[in-house]
């Protein structure tokens, strides 16, 4: 072969149409089988129900096995320590937990401070719990610790329930601060016992899966709104002002309008202490992120600022001579374990269950994008557990409640941390602070944790541009995340995080509420079946209509579905069965009243025509005689008398053959238009699951369409419906399983071979 014709063959190929290209495949796939509906299927398959097994035999045997199961389950320390491998990671996890205890130290004093706490409290919520979780926690990589967003939920409580108008002095009006303090301590431990409590239940009950009704839109919108809150509450430390303690609905709003009003009374050197640390943050953030390829460590900006503005305040006297706000006395040593005050829980219950529920939700969701990224896996119960276990003993040590922080999480990962061990180095760390460096920091300005914590709020303030994205890819993501975020600025905290899962559900069940409903076709030479709307080339089955939800059928769509359905079948069907029932009803009316009249007819005997007649007004001819009018009277009236007796009988002869066959109801004898179709096809392949409504609507659907002699048929039901349906009693003698095929295909092709009226289109059978 020459190369211009091989060259001129492949372009030849390469010309060839899709149409020609499907054919050429198409032949290549045949599958034969006969048509089945559920019951040969079952048949088939050997169906037979799966027997359930008892979780709580399980849970309830005693074995060596099963106890050292249970005891690795809760207590995954002792499944990975013993093979550790030292020489590989624990450089990387001894750098990794310096690393995060640097970072510890400044978040620690700051997140007590958004708390409503004193700062070393913060210093013991870095401690207690990170090692706890050391021992319980499953996630390699997270940093627990002090989180501005539950630091912010937990000075919400602590602020609402002991104001500074409760701790006020009678003299100067001054705030007692020891003793607010002091109540707002013993509020803050209070509640993280009873946080720890909901999660360690919530955990061995296996509720991990409340975190699910979380969605990713929600907890961004929430965590950018608690950010808001975090930045609004920082500004009375900015610029040196005393505010009121508010809490409730709206809160945040006026506090920011008390801001604005107070500014003229901002102290100067708060608000210059304030700016020059912003500044020094930021350029050191920019200085790590630009030299971080060159770096072993990442520079412990927050650190290194802690430490220049402790110096500075110390060596100028910022408090004395500006009237700088500091940090004040912290204490060295750790402090004995004090009993939670029970008294304080039914004050707590509400708050705690949801800072117990965001502080998991932000946990696990940042644990399985870190173990998704290295290939392990989270056991999201057992995170409940261990995160309720570091909040309810920490609880005991005077802790605040912790979840664990992206950023720190984010440099013990990129740090070489491989284990927790990195988190346990942390801890000691931090414990060391507290034992001997932690009063060295009397002297740091609030201005300046204020500003850490804001620098800190760059990454959470700009998922603001989710709502760009969100716009473009799914406009109810994006509905959710504004109603988040706005009911959370607007309702607090608490109440917001409620009002936003409330909503998310809410639109779940409206979005179910109102599916795409689609009349399917045929896409040719194919057994697949498409919406005719969206599909050009599918072509309706003629005599079958194939109709589809995209949801599954419950209560709240289930009339829904029925109207829809009678709407997209092009027939009224409810207006055409009730002018049956009247035309069947005024047929049998007529039949009564002939049986009456002839029953009276044989009662009154041969006089009763005559005497009728008399009373009949007629025109007669004047040579007429009496005898020939008489004899037309008894003529007439036994004509009448033959007549109404022919009547009555092509009548009852007819409502025999109607209860003989159904061809004196049908729609054509009584002059009632008939539907193009006789069959209607049910694809139920969105079903998941059925309720007693969605038993009656289906039935409703089988004896309205009979009515109008259109045949039912169902399709494409998974097993578990088809399980439940069979519970509902839903099959009878009318309705069976030879009504519900495994396909729509097996029901259309049926459904033309066994039409309930007219003949067979050959056409169609052979196309399909």
């Amino acid at each position: 072969m020459e190369p211009s014709e091989a060259s001129g063959q492949r372009d030849t190929q390469a010309l060839l149409s899709t149409t020609q290209e499907m054919e050429l495949r198409r032949r290549d796939y045949q599958v034969e089988r006969p048509l089945l509906n559920q019951k040969q299927l079952e048949e088939l398959g050997r169906w037979s129900s799966v027997t359930g097994t008892h979780q709580w035999r399980t849970w309830l045997q005693c074995s060596h096995a099963r106890a050292r199961a249970l005891l690795l389950q809760y207590l995954p320390v002792l499944a990975w320590l013993p093979r550790y491998p030292v020489r590989d990671w624990l450089l990387g996890d001894l750098l990794s937990g310096l690393s995060v205890a640097i970072m510890q130290l400044p978040q620690g004093l700051a997140y007590a401070l958004l708390a409503g706490l004193p700062p070393v409290f913060g210093l013991y919520s870095s401690f207690y719990p990170v090692f706890i979780y050391f021992l319980f926690g499953t996630s390699r990589h997270i940093s627990v610790g002090t989180f501005a967003v539950m630091s912010v939920m937990v000075g919400s409580v602590t602020e609402s329930l002991a104001p500074d108008e409760d701790f006020l002095q009678d003299l100067n009006s001054t705030v007692n601060e020891t003793a607010r303090d002091a109540a707002r301590v013993q509020l803050a431990s209070a509640l993280s016992v009873l946080v720890g409590l909901f999660q360690v239940g919530l955990g061995l009950v296996h509720f991990g899966f409340v975190v699910t009704y979380l969605s990713e839109p929600l907890v961004r919108g929430y965590t950018t709104a608690a950010s808001v809150q975090v930045f609004i509450s920082q500004l009375k430390y900015v610029f040196g002002l005393q505010l009121s303690s508010r809490s409730g609905p709206l809160s945040i709003i006026y506090t920011l309008l008390e801001v604005c009003w107070k500014l003229p009374q901002s102290v100067v050197g708060t608000m210059v202490t304030a700016l020059v640390a912003g500044v020094v943050l930021v350029v050191l953030k920019l200085l790590n992120d630009k030299l971080q390829r060159h770096l072993p460590l990442p520079i412990p900006r927050e650190l290194l600022t802690l430490i220049g503005a402790t110096g500075i305040s110390y060596g100028v006297g910022l408090k004395h001579r500006f009237g700088v706000d500091v940090v004040g006395d912290i204490p060295a040593g750790l402090i004995p374990p004090v009993a939670p005050n029970s008294q304080l829980f039914a004050k707590l219950v509400g708050n705690a269950f949801a800072i117990a529920v965001v502080g998991f939700a932000i946990a696990i969701s940042l644990g399985k994008i870190f173990a998704l990224r290295h290939g392990y896996r989270v056991d999201s119960n057992q995170e409940l557990v261990a995160l309720g276990l570091s909040n309810l003993i920490g609880g005991v040590f005077q802790c605040f409640p912790v979840s664990c922080s992206m950023s720190r999480s984010l440099v013990q990962e990129s740090t070489g941390g491989n284990t927790q061990v990195a988190g346990a180095v942390s801890s000691l760390f931090i414990l060391i602070i507290i034992v001997k460096l932690g009063e060295l920091f009397q002297d740091l300005p609030k201005a300046v944790l204020a500003a850490a914590i804001i620098v800190n709020l760059k990454g959470m303030l700009m998922q603001f541009t989710d709502i760009c994205s969100l716009w473009k890819a799914n406009r109810m993501d994006l509905l959710i995340w504004l109603v988040t975020f706005v009911a959370t600025i607007l309702l607090n905290l608490d109440l917001g995080l409620a009002a936003a899962v409330a909503f998310s559900l809410l639109l779940v069940v409206f979005r179910t509420q109102l599916p795409h409903y689609s009349i399917l076709g045929q896409v040719p030479d194919t057994d697949i079946y498409r919406d005719v709307a969206e599909y050009s080339e599918a072509r309706e089955v003629p005599g079958v209509k194939v109709f589809r939800s995209s949801a599954t059928v419950y209560f709240a769509n289930a009339e829904l579905y029925s109207d829809t359905l009678k709407q997209k079948c092009g027939v009224d069907v409810d207006r055409l069965i009730s002018r049956k029932k009247k035309l069947l009803k005024k047929k049998e009316l007529k039949l009564k009243r002939l049986l009456k009249e002839e029953k009276l007819q044989r009662q009154a005997g041969p006089l009763e025509p005559a005497a009728a007649s008399k009373g009949t007004s007629v025109s007669i001819n004047a040579n007429t005689s009496i005898r020939d009018i008489e004899s037309n009277n008894m003529e007439g009236s036994k004509a009448k008398q033959v007549s109404a007796g022919k009547e009555l009988e092509d009548t009852a002869a007819s409502g025999q053959e109607d209860a003989k066959a159904p061809d004196g109801s049908t729609l054509k004898a009584l002059g009632l238009p008939q539907p193009d179709f006789h069959s209607l096809v049910l694809d139920l392949g969105a079903l998941s699951f059925v309720d007693t409504v969605c038993l009656k609507s289906l039935k409703n659907i089988f004896r309205d369409f009979r009515e109008i002699e259109v045949e039912v048929y169902m399709a494409a039901c998974h097993t578990p419906v088809v399980t439940q349906l069979e519970a509902g009693h839903f099959f009878d003698a009318s309705i069976t399983k030879q009504h519900l095929f495994a396909s729509v295909h097996d029901a259309v092709v049926f459904a033309l071979q066994h039409p309930r009226s007219g003949p067979v289109s050959p056409v169609s059978v052979t196309q399909l």
